[in-house]
């Protein structure tokens, strides 16, 4: 009989992405909830989320053997706690939280690996004087303690600064900070994160360098990393990041060091049986390693270049844990020797679409580039500023996946790609 594996929000490119899996003729796969309900709602209650996913799974008529996470939150801590309910294997909801809240794992992190820590201090978005509670010179990164990407985050460099960007985070930080405190209130606080809830803020020194990645997993105590992902500098010096390249070209006594921090910040936090991936920042000239986050799920993010290069996607080693096996994924068997997944920028100015790329545009770049695929994220007639969970930098307008022999290829293949791919926006500011 085969067994049935629920991944919240699955996109129709990630059950193909899932087809590459070992033994995916063994296992059906099925959706739980939907991307525009767990991923694109603008406003959502934690708790309601996590009842319809309840219901249905209860009215699944069949056994339930996985459920996989592949989003940030809220899936990234509904998972964990439908899975410890189906007695599936699954870190502890605290082990997710003490890395979903930034403020929290920064306190964590000082712990356990405080030579990578930046400095930090939390503050209160809804104080009289928010300014007061800021530790830190100018200048520096402010951000809620929960976000999407780098939604509502600013660099601060003076008060007015500061300021402006406090009146913007009172505005719009609830939308996701309320649906987090009814997350919070499945473990026990300690008293240091009772006063910082989802919507407080965090304020951060400012680090730079280029960014680095290790994927891995947590079973029954073993630690294991099976990539990692780099982030070089962006072709476009307007944008801080463009692509993420696999696999990682720095140095390979930076790659034991990222590996050697996830490590030790991960049994700290007793996290087991789960995957995750951490972002590092790795600045070349004072040869510094800070850590950024940790998540607690693969990256479907990721997905793509794994299948390129290693021929399997990095589903394979969730779908692993929840089965109770332990985790493995396949080795350089794709076709790809390096593999990116390139972002469409366009600059942070609202606009209509009013052209896209044509399919024989398409087509004729994959003819050009082979292994090269584009999935565009608007169509004419579309508003940026109405697009979801964009960067506070630039939009984007979709997505490249390009594959080369070297890092250097896939650098001009992405600028190459970047001139032929033709759009029309008409500004509306």
């Amino acid at each position: 009989m085969k067994r049935n594996i629920f991944v919240v929000a699955l996109e129709d490119q990630q059950r193909q992405e899932l087809e590459t899996l070992r033994h995916s003729d063994k296992f059906i796969v099925h959706s739980l909830l939907s991307v525009k309900t767990a991923v694109e709602s603008p406003n959502f209650s934690f708790d309601a989320l996590l009842n319809e996913a309840r219901r249905k799974l209860e009215a699944f008529d069949g056994s339930i053997d996985a459920i996989v996470a592949q989003w940030d939150f809220p899936t990234s801590v509904m998972v964990p706690i439908l899975c410890r309910e189906y007695d599936i294997p699954s870190p502890s909801v605290e082990s997710v939280l003490k890395c979903e809240h930034k403020y929290w794992s920064r306190l964590e992190q000082q712990k356990a690996v405080p030579e990578v820590v930046p400095e930090f201090c939390g503050v209160d978005p809804f104080a009289e004087d928010p300014l007061s509670q800021v530790t830190l010179k100018y200048p520096f990164w402010i951000k809620p303690v929960k976000a999407f990407s780098s939604h509502l985050g600013f660099k601060i460099e003076n008060d007015e600064q500061f300021h402006t960007a406090i009146e913007e985070i009172r505005q719009g930080i609830r939308q996701l900070g309320d649906p987090f405190n009814e997350a919070l209130n499945y473990v026990e606080l300690p008293p240091e994160i009772q006063h910082m809830d989802g919507n407080s803020c965090i304020a951060e020194q400012i680090v730079s360098g280029v960014q680095g990645a290790p994927e891995g997993t947590v079973y029954r105590g073993e630690f294991n990393v099976h990539g990692i992902i780099a982030q070089p500098n962006s072709v476009n010096k307007e944008i801080p990041y463009d692509r993420l390249e696999y696999p990682s070209n720095l140095p390979e006594r930076i790659h034991r060091e990222m590996i050697d921090v996830s490590r030790r910040f991960l049994e700290h936090i007793g996290y087991d049986n789960g995957c995750f991936n951490a972002e590092f920042m790795w600045d070349e000239e004072s040869d510094k390693l800070w850590l950024i986050e940790v998540n607690t799920r693969i990256s479907q993010s990721h997905s793509e270049i794994f299948i390129m290069v290693d021929g399997m996607s990095n589903h394979e080693v969730a779908v692993d844990i929840a089965f109770g096996e332990r985790p493995s994924l396949a080795n350089r068997q794709g076709e790809a020797a390096v593999a990116a997944k390139c972002y469409i920028p366009y600059e942070h100015r609202d606009g209509i679409v009013r052209r896209v790329p044509s399919e024989e545009e398409i087509a004729a770049l994959a003819e050009r580039f082979p292994g090269t695929k584009v999935r565009l994220d608007v169509q004419p007639g579309d508003r940026l500023g109405d697009l979801m969970h964009q960067d506070s930098f630039s939009y984007r307008l979709g997505t490249l996946y390009i594959a080369g022999e070297d890092h250097d290829q896939i650098e001009e293949r992405y600028k190459a790609c970047l001139e032929a791919l033709q759009f029309e926006i008409e500004p509306t500011e």
